[in-house]
């Protein structure tokens, strides 16, 4: 690229972000008059210019003179803060607008030394918390406080715990990684407290198959068991959309077993998406023959999901020693039966948890079993477990209420083996 097009290039990338933080800025501050505005999309896109120039002129002028603008450009808007406040007295003056410009600088001058994309993303990050204030602020009049003390507890127990823990093998095998199975508690704590933030606080209204999918990232276990008793208390023509829900909530579970993977061996995503799609694309087409069926007679109750907290520290314990056990357990049975052994640990397992045993395995095909083994192990438990929510729900609901759910899962169970069998 020509060196006057690059510098063109650089320039206008830092324009752009000042005009992305500016336009979101200018429209929440559409309603004040023109005096008492701080900054508007003019102010932000000279902004975002200012601190791309400065960057370009780094070459001529040394990399010391960007931090000597970038302080005088704080001191400025200290300034205009201090004048905000003394003008408004009474009122409640914050702060995000001036945050927003010393951003909006930043990005700016980073997009001019090379980063462009990075800065453009990062300033849509901006706007999209800008723009959110009154989702996040609802959110947190709502959350309660066990739920913070929990999260804070279990977060302060993992920075302080990860940089000690020993990462290397002890026990039978030297299969016990201490720092590895920490950092998996905390892989799993979160992925589960996405979906219990998502229930709790988008609300449980919004319908039985998005109620389902939400509340599937929490526990599946749990869907399915609230939708068993709905489905207990109405018609046999009217549990289609309950039967859909608790496919949905268990096709989540596959998307959990897709993320665990990738954080642990992302080699093994070659062979496993193979039976994961499939399984998934039949469930999809499941929910939506038995949605098409429900259409005309659904009622408007949807259910209410009773979750525990995931970050409470008792739990996150409890899953460190199950996937602790199971680790032992796989190499155990490994050594002793060869491949046989991990079939039967993942068929026994999924009646548990497949969380434990698809990180078990992830790990173990690095080094100890082929990555065969493991994807027919982890198809092995997500169908042990959905057979066992199958079961909770003839439980709850009865036989005749669950035929659709049995040979749905029948067919998604045997197309997932036979694609491991065929293409893996």
């Amino acid at each position: 690229m020509e060196p006057q097009i690059d510098i063109i290039w650089k320039l206008l990338s830092a324009l752009g972000v000042g005009l992305l933080i500016g336009i979101e800025r200018g429209w929440y501050g559409r309603k004040e008059d023109e005096g008492d505005r701080i900054a508007g999309i003019r102010t932000f896109s000279l902004v975002g210019l200012l601190g791309g120039i400065w960057a370009t002129l780094i070459p001529y002028t040394g990399e010391w003179i960007l931090g000597i603008v970038f302080l005088g450009f704080v001191s400025l808007v200290v300034a205009s803060y201090v004048f905000e406040i003394k003008v408004k007295e009474n009122e409640d003056i914050g702060i995000t607008t001036e945050v927003a410009l010393l951003l909006t600088f930043t990005l700016g001058a980073w997009a001019a030394l090379g980063h462009q994309i990075e800065a453009l993303g990062s300033a849509v990050a901006v706007i999209a918390l800008l723009s959110m204030k009154p989702v996040l602020h609802r959110w947190l009049q709502n959350i309660e406080m066990e739920v913070i003390y929990a999260g804070i507890k279990l977060l302060v127990i993992s920075v302080i715990l990860l940089p000690v823990l020993p990462n290397q093998g002890y026990g039978p095998w030297d299969t016990l990684n201490p720092y590895w199975i920490w950092w998996m508690v905390v892989l799993i704590s979160g992925l589960s407290f996405i979906g219990y933030i998502l229930v709790k606080y988008a609300g449980q209204d919004k319908g039985t198959l998005l109620t389902s999918i939400i509340g599937g990232l929490a526990s599946s276990t749990a869907v399915t068991i609230s939708l068993s008793q709905f489905a207990k208390q109405i018609k046999k023509g009217k549990t289609y959309i309950f039967v859909a829900g608790v496919l949905v909530a268990s096709s989540i579970m596959l998307v959990r077993v897709f993320i665990e993977v990738s954080v642990v061996n992302r080699s093994l995503l070659d062979p496993l998406w193979i039976p994961l799609s499939t399984m998934l694309v039949l469930t999809v087409l499941c929910v939506i023959w038995l949605w098409i069926k429900s259409e005309n007679d659904t009622d408007d109750e949807n259910p209410t999901l009773e979750l525990g907290n995931p970050l409470q520290l008792p739990t996150a314990l409890k899953f460190g020693a199950l996937l602790a056990v199971i680790l032992v357990a796989a190499t155990a049975l490994q050594e002793w039966f060869g491949d046989q052994g991990i079939y039967l640990l993942a068929l026994l397992s999924g009646l548990m948890d497949v969380d434990a045993i698809t990180l078990s395995l992830s790990k173990m095909a690095q080094t100890e079993i082929t990555n065969y083994v493991a994807t027919m192990g982890i198809v092995i438990s997500v169908i042990s477990n959905t057979l066992v929510k199958a079961g909770l729900f003839i439980f709850w609901a009865g036989w005749q209420k669950s035929i659709d759910l049995l040979w749905m899962v029948g067919v998604i169970s045997t197309g997932g083996v036979l694609s491991v069998w065929l293409f893996v």
